[in-house]
């Protein structure tokens, strides 16, 4: 069974370095745990895995955590097999997934943590939380076998979602109205995570947490706001 997800809708905030915004949180996430597996595939702006596994290791070590990056190692799968806890970063979800297909590592994924071990997602690593990564704002600029996802939760997220700008001259779709397309021919909800927001699950429960609400988006319904501190279990079915 899950035990704690926190899914981060970005990993800078509010003009704070790289995961300050949320360092409580992982720090309560990952309690009595020691190492964290982190996985690199996304690669926002074509950051090689190296560059961006030392960034990340370099944050979690000021919160007294060792890190290890999948990348490092000779099998991929072995390193989920006898990971403490997983930690995957942002950056292009299509490139993450991809990866995640290609290294074979998704069902591995799938079953250390609904096996219990904790499990810490930004952006691209909180949309593949999801059962699929069809409410993602990337470019698919690779193509996975398949858009579903590790399908740890329930519902789908919009990370980095953005309210229209009544003074913008943009005149495309707003996030809105994407994922009320999406509705049109899908059942699941959609929770649109603003910057700032990340929820975080502790079995059963789960709450929004961070400085942002979010905007919840169910089929045949009106958008609901909630605001942080909110109860959300109702989404975990």
């Amino acid at each position: 069974m899950l035990n704690k997800l926190l899914l981060i809708s970005n990993s800078k905030a509010f003009g704070r370095a790289y995961l300050d915004h949320c360092e409580d949180e992982i720090k309560d996430v990952l309690s009595g745990i020691e190492r964290v597996l982190f996985v690199p595939y996304a690669q926002p702006g074509g950051i090689t895995y190296g560059d961006y596994a030392q960034l990340a290791r370099s944050r979690f070590h000021k919160m007294d955590f060792k890190l290890d990056s999948i990348h490092e190692f000779n099998n991929p799968r072995r390193a989920v097999e006898e990971a403490q806890s997983i930690f995957i970063g942002g950056g292009n979800t299509f490139l993450l997934l991809k990866t995640l297909y290609d290294s074979d590592v998704m069902e591995t994924i799938r079953q250390k943590v609904t096996g219990g071990i904790p499990y810490i997602g930004a952006s691209a690593g909180s949309n593949v939380a999801c059962p699929t990564i069809m409410t993602t704002n990337d470019m698919p600029i690779v193509y996975p076998r398949s858009f579903v996802a590790l399908n740890f939760v329930p519902f789908q997220i919009n990370a980095h979602f953005l309210d229209p700008d009544p003074n913008s001259k943009h005149q495309g779709e707003t996030r809105e109205i994407r994922i009320m397309e999406f509705l049109k021919f899908n059942d699941t909800p959609v929770v649109g995570l603003r910057e700032g927001a990340m929820l975080k699950i502790d079995w059963p429960k789960l709450s929004l947490r961070g400085k942002s609400g979010v905007r919840i988006f169910t089929k045949g319904r009106e958008p609901v706001e909630y605001q942080p501190g909110s109860s959300l279990n109702f989404l975990l079915g």
